[in-house]
């Protein structure tokens, strides 16, 4: 008796005969459905890149769609393995991107595969997209988070302690920050660089301590170089 390398095997296996209209209509539904609830409901609670809408969309789409083309014929083993590494190479290199974003990323694209495989279970593909959806709502909860906002600040003194060196901070920018994180002493030019890490509310466009106003037309307020200079 021959036997067949496990390899070869993989090649000839087709999962053509699983997909039907009606199967695909369902799982497209699912996908779609589960989409709009992700992208327009749970990662549109707050403010974010304009752009990411449309990427997330796009990613858990597009991969559907390979998917869907992948199982309709026979393909080998190496072709799943290349469409992750194409994935690999999708990054969000915007700086305007945040973990939060990447975060909605990721579920978009495991929406994408549990709803592009065929042989499922339609009870499994429902139970998979509520548990992720249920999972984004209930970690990402807008009234448990505290956005911040983190400003880098030049004084003109050494501080001898961290109490004072916050007092001043407090006094010179009106709002006392949540942390402060020391970069740089100069003992030449008697400068101190520190990152101070403020809250801030989530229709803030452009965050300056002391000038929450929105009304407010002064330099600091419009975001002009001015702020930049050291204090």
């Amino acid at each position: 008796m021959t036997m067949h390398p496990p390899i070869s095997l993989l090649a000839d296996k087709s999962l053509a005969s699983a997909l039907t209209v009606g199967d695909l209509t369902a799982r497209a539904g699912l996908d779609v459905l589960a989409i709009l609830v992700l992208v327009g409901w749970l990662y549109r609670r707050r403010r974010s890149v304009a752009e990411m809408p449309l990427a997330l969309t796009a990613l858990n789409l597009g991969l559907f769609a390979a998917m869907t083309a992948i199982s309709a014929g026979k393909f080998p083993a190496g072709v799943g393995f290349g469409l992750f590494g194409i994935l690999s190479l999708v990054r969000l290199r915007s700086a305007a991107f945040t973990v939060r974003d990447v975060a909605y990323a990721f579920i978009a694209l495991v929406i994408a595969l549990s709803n592009g495989l065929p042989q499922r279970e339609t009870w499994m593909i429902i139970a998979i997209d509520m548990l992720l959806l249920a999972a984004v709502l209930l970690v990402d909860d807008p009234s448990t988070y505290r956005p911040t906002r983190t400003m880098k600040v030049t004084l003109d003194r050494i501080y001898p302690d961290a109490a004072d060196l916050r007092t001043d901070l407090t006094a010179r920018l009106g709002t006392a920050p949540l942390a402060v994180e020391v970069d740089e002493i100069d003992y030449v030019r008697e400068t101190t660089r520190v990152s101070a890490r403020y809250a801030v509310e989530e229709s803030e466009q452009i965050f300056l301590p002391g000038q929450r106003d929105p009304q407010d037309s002064s330099p600091l307020a419009a975001g002009l170089p001015a702020a930049e200079k050291p204090l």
